[in-house]
């Protein structure tokens, strides 16, 4: 099975792939909401020192791991080492892609909407106030758009690696780095009337560290967030990267990929928070930045109205882009489960991708109903006394807040420590070339990543607020 395995044609072929993974809903409106709230430029610098640190090391080895075993992240651990570590470990991997699936397919309906509304001229009613509220409580619209998200990525993952993933990703990564760089140009440039502000004026709160009541605390609490943005940012510990990896072919040049990967996705990184922040800025202050998953659907919507008859083109632009990095992501999210039903039950592709999609589809609809039929309230052990979560949040709290700092604690545990960092160095080496920052890698995977991933964990899942221990400013 394993010698039949479909390649992408080229290491680009990856890279463009991979850098479409990173590229999600959550790199576009995470990283601004971050940025604006741990002090812009500081949070910047100390999500690029953990791009080239943390990042680095976990990308690192979760790609050879997936290129050593060809396989998907279900069976691949126990490839290395069998046990029933490894056999958790594979499982956890799997489970993460699993749950995030359906309701990142309703998101994916979510973005579609919006992106039809502005295209067809009906951006004026998307920003009323209440247009978000009544959509997604609406009993079948969500679920009809839901559904086209859903076919689109399925159809594409359907095709195959070369002809599906790797066809897709050629495609719609220029179109959506062209769209970010335009909406980028835009933004910067535009100003309000009413105040003089201009987008320029937004840029220096991105690129300005902020040292203002910096302490020890809020300097912990900007590294944790960094932290964990750089889970969406780079698809760790989702089984994304093994299963991409495990598409690599042996003689392509995985050291030059892992950098590839790493500057695509800083930039884009960099981009997302240049896109938005300054026309935020612009028009709504620095409170308006802190909106988080809103922000993208409540204030974004009022603010290419604010812009007068072009807002309909840029709101459309914005969303077509915002699309397509959500078609990126999803259909990798859903690779990594189809791999491994492939790997581990011996599935044809196509058996596996219907079998997968018939299962999200209907997990999606369940998900749907949670804003209205199914509707309840249930606070979360990481929210605050006045937020309450519904059936995505639930699930979103598991697969991110929970299972995703497990699976990455596990995969350091499992190279740092029962194998051998060598086990990934030698995968990165086999062509003779050289893996640059190897001692930084031993380092990390070893002593640093389980430290910090620990206390990511405590934090994310809600534990210090359950304990009432505050260490975070």
């Amino acid at each position: 099975m394993n010698e039949k395995r479909t390649s992408f044609s080229g290491g680009f072929g990856f890279v463009l792939a991979a850098a479409g993974s990173a590229v999600g809903l959550g790199n576009i409106w995470r990283f601004p909401y971050l940025a604006a709230k741990d002090g812009g430029g500081l949070f910047l610098l100390v999500y690029l020192i953990l791009a080239l640190t943390f990042g680095f090391t976990l990308l690192t080895a979760e790609v050879a791991i997936g290129r050593k075993t060809k396989q998907g992240p279900l069976t691949a651990y126990n490839k290395l080492k069998q046990g029933k570590y490894s056999k958790l470990l594979g499982i956890l991997s799997c489970v993460v892609p699993f749950l995030i699936l359906p309701y990142y397919c309703d998101i994916g309906g979510w973005v579609l909407k919006y992106f039809v509304a502005f295209l067809t001229g009906d951006g004026e009613a998307a920003a009323e106030d209440g247009y978000f509220g009544g959509f997604i409580t609406s009993e079948i619209e969500p679920i009809i758009y839901m559904t086209i998200f859903m076919v689109i990525i399925a159809v594409i993952i359907f095709m195959g690696v070369k002809k599906g993933i790797e066809l897709s990703s050629r495609i719609l990564m220029p179109i959506l780095l062209l769209l970010i760089v335009g909406v980028v140009i835009f933004t910067m440039f535009v100003t309000n009337p009413e105040n003089g502000k201009t987008g320029l004026d937004g840029m220096k709160v991105l690129l300005i560290p902020d040292f203002e009541g910096l302490t020890f605390q809020k300097l912990l609490q900007t590294i944790v967030d960094a932290m964990g943005q750089l889970f969406f940012s780079l698809s760790i510990a989702m089984g994304i990267m093994i299963a991409y990896g495990s598409y690599v072919s042996k003689k392509a040049n995985l050291v030059r990929s892992i950098n590839q990967i790493e500057i695509f996705d800083t930039v884009v990184a960099f981009l997302a928070g240049a896109m938005i922040i300054p026309a935020v800025y612009v028009f709504m202050g620095t409170d308006g930045m802190t909106a988080g998953p809103s922000l993208m659907f409540v204030s974004l919507p009022k603010i290419f109205v604010q812009m007068g008859p072009i807002g309909n083109v840029v709101g459309a632009a914005f969303f077509a882009m915002v699309l397509f990095a959500a078609i990126t992501s999803a259909m990798s999210v859903l690779e990594a489960v189809v791999s491994s039903l492939i790997d581990k039950f011996k599935m044809s592709r196509k058996a596996a991708t219907i079998s997968e999609t018939v299962i999200a589809f209907i997990i999606a609809i369940v998900v749907c109903l949670g804003y209205n039929i199914l509707y309840f309230e249930i606070r979360l052990p990481n929210m605050t006394p006045d937020q309450n979560g519904q059936i995505l949040d639930v699930m979103d709290y598991i697969s991110n807040s929970v299972l995703m700092p497990i699976v990455a604690i596990m995969t350091c545990i499992l190279i740092g420590w029962i194998l051998s960092p060598k086990t990934v160095i030698e995968e990165c080496e086999v062509n003779g070339e050289k893996l640059g920052r190897k001692k930084l890698f031993v380092v990390m995977i070893k002593f640093v990543a389980p430290v910090f991933l620990f206390l990511l964990f405590l934090k994310s899942a809600g534990i210090f607020q359950m304990l009432g221990i505050k260490i975070f400013g």
